[in-house]
């Protein structure tokens, strides 16, 4: 089945998300009252400039205070999604975002039962895909990247598989086909300012804040992807179809593009009472979150359980149920 549309496909709602999060803030507090005083949290993050990093770091500060928490959890730079799992694999983060393709990936990888096996806290957000050129290239759609500079992301990022896909789709091998870079976002974005790269991949939250400053340093465009959608999604439907709105990134239009669902994860051994602790404090305190990245406007209850094909923690989903039953 189909994952239930996530708010962000259509538009951003903010009024319906806001008010969800105040209904939910009794739960919450009643939830948190038991503290977590001796635990350490670490949070496997992403790049500086991106989405996961700014709510990285508002969730520590919420977890930090409405979990009694002694210390703060760190929020650690990384890669991107691969990264990510992988730090949840071998316990060097206790909670991680990741996108549904990789998270899914990993999942084919690892026996049910294994305690290390990631499961969902919540869907948070749905990344759009970036394609990004400079506004003065000769750049329109994928198949004119052939012979291109292309930045793909480093393989520990989620971009990387998905900028795979979208260049085979195109009928482009990024080994052959294009001159691949393997880029994270900081360097794409100097790169593409220095003219040493024709166009980059990227997939995270609307705005990113690297791209919105490129945009204000150098006019760009997003390739449209209308022509691909169709096809592409029939054969991952783990992905789905949206548009970047007119106006992000100075866009003079909207741009039809790839979207990507994202979750919180934490491990098949996280403890039930912490894990039911976690989502509530984000929920009870999501207006905090659509503060820090507009993309958060988006994170809503009755979305959040679609984390498909990743399990729902069984925690979560003690929240859900109550929840909607309060």
């Amino acid at each position: 089945m189909e994952p239930r549309p996530h708010p962000s496909a259509r538009a951003l709602l903010p009024r319906r998300a806001v008010l969800g999060a105040l209904a939910l803030a009794p739960l919450a507090l009643a939830a948190c009252a038991a503290t977590f005083t001796g635990r350490h949290l670490t949070i496997a993050a992403g790049v500086g400039s991106g989405v996961y990093y700014r709510l990285g770091g508002t969730l520590a500060d919420i977890w930090h205070e409405r979990l009694g928490l002694a210390t703060a959890p760190a929020v650690l730079t990384t890669a991107g999604s691969v990264d990510n799992l992988d730090r949840l694999g071998d316990g060097s983060a206790d909670v991680a975002f990741s996108q549904v393709d990789s998270a899914a990936d990993r999942l084919a990888t690892i026996a049910p039962d294994d305690p290390r096996a990631p499961r969902a806290l919540a869907r948070i957000y749905d990344d759009a895909v970036h394609i990004v050129v400079r506004r003065d290239s000769p750049y329109r759609q994928l198949a004119d990247l052939r012979g291109a500079r292309v930045s793909i992301g480093t393989p520990t990022s989620g971009y990387y598989a998905i900028a795979a896909r979208l260049l085979e789709s195109a009928g482009l091998d990024f080994r052959r086909d294009v001159a691949a870079q393997q880029l994270g976002l900081p360097d794409s974005t100097q790169a593409l300012r220095d003219g040493t790269i024709d166009a980059f991949f990227w997939s995270g939250g609307l705005p990113t804040s690297g791209i919105t400053d490129l945009a204000a340093a150098l006019p760009i465009r997003l390739l449209d992807l209308k022509d691909t959608l169709e096809s592409f999604r029939a054969r991952y439907p783990v992905y789905s179809s949206g548009t970047v709105p007119a106006g992000t990134y100075t866009l003079p239009e909207p741009v039809a593009t790839l979207l990507v669902r994202n979750f919180l994860l934490v491990p098949a051994s996280t403890d039930d009472d912490l894990a039911d602790a976690l989502v509530r404090s984000m929920f009870a305190d999501q207006p905090r979150l659509a503060a820090a990245s507009p993309a958060a406007l988006t994170i809503d209850a009755r979305a959040a359980i679609g984390t498909q094909p990743v399990p729902l923690h069984p925690g979560a989903e003690r929240f859900y149920r109550e929840s909607k039953n309060a």
